[in-house]
């Protein structure tokens, strides 16, 4: 990437004025309500922002273009059922958790079960959460190392530590004011990334030219049903009905029983403040996602006029051009540039019989674009092969480097350094939220539950801000094997979510609604599903936002099972 001087200005003027306004936000008691909760005064429009903040991390606008530009824009099917999510949790988790003057949501499962079930649940976030955490702190080192060409793991040491200081020192105050102007400077940017990726198109071509060529080579699925010719395919990863559903159930899951969420309406200053900033996230979160979908179909667009690289990971590319693969790969690499040479004329074709409405022309330019998509793809997988032949432990999904290669290719220099600290600035807006999150849990559902000795308010400040230390290391460590996960960066973040999420959806949903139903029971039920939901993702059998749905309903199923038998033998 060419990272010029100004580019440098620019991101570290940026970071540097967040930081600054964050700090001068977080003052606050120096105590535990100061620290996690930001002694519950936050309007509802901090809540909305400081949501939105923490559920969008670096992952979202790293990946999420590169995402669309491989696979469409069928992955915002993945939010559909986040408005139904969040009219529910308005009506029932919310006046609950403001009412009991909760510091985390598992609290309220010692009241309603047991110790063990409070501490299971707490424990299967702490694990999802803290994984999930260092997946979002590699995203940032992805960023460095591909621009400046430094070792991936030292890269993790240096983006960690940065953000360990960050959030040590800040407290949910400093976060939520922070996620507001990180957030208007974020959808800045990437707007300004998608007007760049229409004004660089040639002459004569236009932004509904760039969606109609989008749209013709499939990349515009936005409502997708997951029906083949064979019937329903349960492992479609992102259709309307597993959007709706399983979405649904991830999105009540997420917003309703991860800490991480939870924390930031408990923010705010009372009932009403909590749902308004509840409502307006799930209302606006759907359109925002799909123009950042959409900007990766822009992407599309751009290099089907411009020469696509054959694979967007410059610094892995360098280690095959070194290696004894070097020969068999530019013979690729040049037979790739052939065939994006056919696709730009395709384009050119497809465009010009659109404006002339000539339909047989555009079915018969359609059909070749498919089929240049189609060698290309094979072409790559080669390429990709060989990149593994030189590198065993090369990461050969370059989804990741989509958007960013983009960036350092087109963008104007300053700009450059403007995207570059968006993603920073997502990634500290998330990571700072989550190790708030799985700091106030650590804390609270274990240390002061468990420990002998009562300790003062300074005591627990003090421990509080230890716990974020740890957890940040912690996440730091995770952060070191998330190289090579096999998916774009976005799905391996909602896959892993999706081990845990149902079980726990499931547990809070039996403490909701099943009042006959007791601690043993849903423990044991608990404990089952999580099994049950492991065991169905490695056998393969369904796509992963369905087991958002197995596991609630397993754990459900499970508790009424093992209650009745429990009641029929001490009958």
């Amino acid at each position: 990437m060419n990272f010029q001087l100004t580019d440098w200005i620019v991101l570290i003027a940026t970071l540097l004025t967040v930081i600054a306004y964050g700090v001068y936000k977080s003052r606050t008691s120096k105590n535990l309500e100061g620290y996690f909760l930001g002694n519950r005064q936050m309007p509802w429009w901090v809540i909305m922002l400081s949501i939105m903040g923490t559920q969008a991390s670096a992952v979202t606008f790293l990946t999420a273009p590169g995402q669309a530009y491989t696979d469409g824009m069928r992955f915002v099917q993945y939010y559909f059922g986040l408005p139904l999510a969040m009219i529910v949790l308005c009506i029932t988790f919310v006046p609950l958790f403001h009412k009991l003057k909760l510091f985390t949501a598992y609290e309220f499962l010692e009241k309603r079960f047991d110790i063990k079930t409070r501490s299971l649940t707490s424990f299967l976030f702490l694990l999802s959460r803290g994984l999930s955490t260092g997946i979002s702190i590699f995203a940032p080192s992805l960023v460095l190392s591909s621009m400046l060409g430094w070792d991936i793991y030292a890269t993790n040491v240096v983006m960690g530590g940065l953000l360990i200081i960050y959030t040590v020192s800040g407290g949910a105050k400093a976060v939520a004011y922070t996620q507001q102007i990180q957030f208007v400077i974020i959808y800045a940017a990437m707007f300004v990334a998608g007007y760049y990726a229409i004004t660089s198109l040639p002459n004569g071509i236009g932004f509904t030219d760039a969606l109609h060529l989008a749209g013709k080579s499939g990349k515009l699925n936005v409502i997708t049903t997951g029906v083949t010719e064979n019937g329903f395919d349960w492992k479609d990863r992102y259709n309307i009905w597993s959007g709706v559903i399983g979405g649904f159930f991830l999105a009540l899951s997420y917003f309703g029983t991860d800490q991480s969420q939870v924390g930031r309406y408990l923010t705010a200053k009372d009932n009403r403040e909590s749902r308004l900033g509840l409502l307006m996230n799930g209302f606006v979160k759907v359109p925002l996602q799909f123009c950042i979908l959409l900007i990766g179909c822009l992407l599309f667009a751009y290099y089907s006029f411009f020469k696509a690289p054959a694979f967007f990971n410059k610094t892995q590319e360098a280690v095959v051009l070194k290696s004894a693969y070097a020969e068999p790969y530019n013979k690729a690499s040049a037979q790739y540039t052939q065939l994006q040479e056919e696709k730009k004329q395709a384009a050119v074709a497809v465009t010009a019989a659109l404006k002339d409405k000539n339909e047989a022309a555009v079915t018969a330019g359609r059909n070749k674009l498919q089929q240049i998509e189609k060698d290309g793809k094979e072409i790559r997988t080669e390429m990709k092969s060989l990149i593994k032949k030189a590198d065993p432990n090369a990461d050969t999904n370059d989804t990741n480097y989509i958007f960013l290669r983009f960036v350092g290719d087109v963008l104007p220099t300053g700009l450059v350094g403007l995207i570059i600290a968006i993603i920073f600035l997502a990634a500290w807006g998330s990571i700072a939220a989550a190790l708030n999150s799985l700091a106030s849990c650590t804390m609270c559902d274990f240390h002061q539950r468990f420990s002998k000795k009562q300790l003062t308010e300074k005591e627990e400040y003090r421990w509080g801000k230890i716990y974020t230390l740890l957890w940040g290391v912690f996440c730091m460590v995770i952060a070191f094997f998330a190289y090579n996960l096999g998916n774009s960066l976005i799905e391996a973040v909602n896959i892993l979510g999706s081990w845990f999420y149902g079980t726990i959806l499931g547990i809070f949903l039996v403490a909701f609604y099943m009042k006959r139903v007791g601690g043993n029971a849903v423990f044991i039920a608990a404990i089952l599903s999580e099994i049950i939901v492991i065991s169905v993702y490695y056998m393969d059998i369904i796509s992963f936002l369905w087991l958002n749905v197995i596991g609630a309903v397993a754990v459900i199923l499970l508790s009424v099972i093992i209650q009745t038998l429990t009641s029929l033998k001490k009958a």
